[in-house]
């Protein structure tokens, strides 16, 4: 088993753009130590067109009102001034930044549990006498000990076969080479939402964790 960069076509050059955009590294610096309800934040006002901040304060009493401390309402109004700033960008580049968001909050989660060094983005996982596949995984954690992919999705909705076969494969052509190799799925979703997708699908996921709204300092190594 052996990692190897993506090609840089057209498109990930566009995206690599995206990616270094510091936007998209101070939304992620917020998410990681967010709260479960703040992310949920995140994500409706990063889902739709920029609106009035009051609306979403309104619809989150529990994260602006009397109740939140001075420092949960400081980190939620940060949150929200950055989901409103990428609410504000085009419907197409808005989803491509959605997207980056997703994968650099996986990376600085994961880095706070394994050597930062190790992380790296947009690679292939190649087998001897295995067709390579031409989609790259989003994030992968490269160790002499263990590896990990991790395929990152704004939402549900972006869960299809393709994506499950590919992750296990992965994990199945490791395992005939006595690698040790993690898979997973990212989900900047709510739990039920992704439970409901997974639930339609065919294709063999027993091998894959599945890190949700709810779940994703598990990546860090916290418990939730």
């Amino acid at each position: 088993m052996r990692f190897q960069d993506a090609a840089r076509d057209a498109r990930a050059v566009v995206y690599a753009g995206i990616q270094a955009d510091p936007l998209v590294t101070r939304a992620a610096g917020l998410l990681v130590e967010a709260t479960a309800a703040q992310r949920l934040l995140a994500r409706a006002v990063m889902n739709g067109e920029r609106t009035n901040a009051a609306r979403w304060q309104a619809m989150f009493p529990s994260l602006f009102g009397e109740g939140a401390s001075a420092g949960e309402r400081a980190r939620s109004e940060a949150i929200l001034d950055a989901a409103l700033e990428v609410a504000d960008r085009g419907e197409q580049v808005r989803s491509q930044f959605r997207g980056a968001i997703v994968e650099e909050l996986t990376a600085q989660l994961l880095a706070r549990r394994v050597p930062s060094g190790s992380i790296r983005r947009e690679r292939r996982v190649l087998f001897d006498g295995v067709r390579a596949e031409i989609h790259p995984y989003d994030v992968t954690v490269e160790l002499d000990a263990r590896a990990e992919v991790y395929d990152c999705k704004w939402g549900a909705r972006g869960i299809n076969a393709d994506v499950l076969h590919q992750l296990d494969d992965a994990r199945r052509h490791a395992s005939a080479e006595d690698a040790r190799l993690s898979v997973a799925l990212v989900l900047f979703d709510g739990r039920r939402s992704c439970e409901i997708r997974l639930a339609r699908m065919t294709a063999p996921r027993e091998g894959t964790r599945v890190l949700t709204l709810e779940s994703l300092s598990r990546l860090a190594g916290v418990r939730t």
